[in-house]
């Protein structure tokens, strides 16, 4: 990531070419937090293990927890109470997850058991040349050991019925039984199973694998699309699109010059797509826990930890629904969101998105400090709106909050699109966020 650090403007080829090579070396959610922390390692933080005492040193730090992520910057802090500006976003997308014993035979065919993860559009895993990724846990002489994997080969597949054995798949659309016909098929012979393909592919005796965490994910790489080539195509931008967007923010928030005396923090959560109840999840500790961590290690009370928390504000960063040229009607009319038209508010009546006035107000003062245009998503009044990890990390912190994202189309696919401009402006906002004038 380079760029001038008095200019939170990057250049738009220069997002694209990054968010490229981050999605594609992110197929799961562990290698996305690999690869966040490798990127914010090359701006000068230090990851700190969660066992470890909290450093007490102004300066810039990491932590990890499986799947999620938190870094923040304490440089500028003046005071135990100084308020925190969060950026939050989610690593894990839709997907399909292999189960605790997949091995089966279906006539004649060797295939893997799986078990959908999230709400994907299921039909967009058919006929796509799969691979594997995930970690896995190992026996140790010292107990336990973690090894992420992940190999692009193209191990796997998911093979339609041909339209010759069912018609009725052109008039009624194709109907699928998760159970009965997503296994993958990956081999005609007898060898391997997966545990031994596994431990073989992490360095490991079969009998040492203990457990995995595995997840297949499409091959084809991140790419621009279109005519003006003004379209980026690729799996997993939501939400990887944001987690690339903020650790940009947050790396440029600590060497911009001037800005108030905030806290940047950015908090990529795991298992967002499943509900986020879990120990890495947004509605888990995580997040308070290490907030209050930064307060005490700057010889601070819980005084000042609430007092910091009532003048922080949270960015919540989940892609938005850009307005679908075959199904407008499914948008609200008076809402039109434009592909390569700015960041989207996000605003829920009911709260499935936490924004207030006050939370709607900080983002648009981002967007005019960093000189991108904004735009309103209200869902339809008549269809179930979709949320975020906005309204828990409200309800968990008591800080002010706002959703927003990014337009695009097909999400949940395993190929989805955004706009390329888009993605330079989105990272432009959130730079401007994490470091107000």
């Amino acid at each position: 990531m380079t760029w001038d650090p008095a200019d939170p403007r990057p250049r738009t080829d220069e997002v694209t070419e990054g968010l490229a090579r981050y999605l594609d070396a992110s197929p799961s959610p562990f290698h996305a937090v690999e690869r966040a922390a490798a990127l914010l390692g090359e701006q000068g933080f230090t990851e700190v293990a969660e066992t470890a005492p909290t450093p007490r040193q102004p300066g810039r730090y990491l932590v990890r927890r499986g799947g999620s992520l938190l870094a923040w910057s304490t440089e500028r802090a003046e005071g135990a109470a100084t308020p925190f500006r969060v950026v939050g976003a989610h690593t894990d997308s839709p997907n399909l997850r292999v189960k605790p014993h997949p091995d089966g035979v279906r006539a004649g065919w060797h295939t893997l058991g799986v078990e959908v993860y999230g709400g994907p559009l299921l039909t967009s895993w058919l006929d796509r040349d799969l691979g594997l990724s995930g970690r896995v846990a190992v026996r140790t002489p010292e107990g336990v050991d973690t090894r992420l994997f992940h190999t692009d080969e193209p191990l796997l597949r998911v093979s339609q019925l041909a339209i010759h054995l069912d018609r009725s798949q052109v008039t009624e659309g194709v109907r699928l039984n998760p159970q009965q016909h997503l296994a993958p098929h990956w081999a005609l012979s007898d060898g391997l199973d997966f545990a031994a393909w596994l431990a073989d592919h992490v360095g490991a005796d079969v009998g040492d694998v203990l457990g995995w965490d595995a997840m297949t994910h499409d091959l084809t790489p991140a790419r621009r699309i279109g005519r003006d080539a003004d379209l980026l195509a690729s799996a997993r931008l939501d939400n990887l699109a944001t987690a690339y967007a903020g650790v940009r923010a947050v790396a440029h928030a600590v060497d911009c010059p001037g800005g108030s005396p905030w806290v940047p923090v950015l908090a990529l959560f795991d298992h967002e797509e499943v509900g986020s109840t879990s120990e890495r999840g947004a509605q888990s500790t995580f997040l308070p826990a290490w907030l209050e961590r930064i307060v005490l290690a700057a010889d601070g009370t819980r005084e000042d930890y609430l007092r910091a928390l009532a003048g922080s504000v949270v960015a919540s960063g989940d892609m938005a629904h850009a307005t679908h040229p075959h199904y407008a009607d499914r948008h609200e009319p008076d809402h039109r969101i434009r592909m390569n038209g700015g960041p989207v508010l996000k605003v829920n009546a009911n709260l499935r998105y936490a924004t207030d006035a006050v939370g709607a107000a900080h983002f648009r003062l981002a967007c005019e400090q960093a000189g991108v245009p904004l735009q309103t998503y209200v869902n339809r009044t008549d269809l179930p709106c979709g949320s975020t990890v906005g309204p828990m990390t409200s309800a968990l912190t008591g800080a002010t909050t706002v959703d927003f994202g990014a337009p695009t189309l097909s999400m949940h696919s395993t190929r989805e699109v955004c706009g390329v401009a888009d993605q330079a402006m989105y990272a432009a906002t959130l730079a401007a966020f994490l470091a107000p004038a």
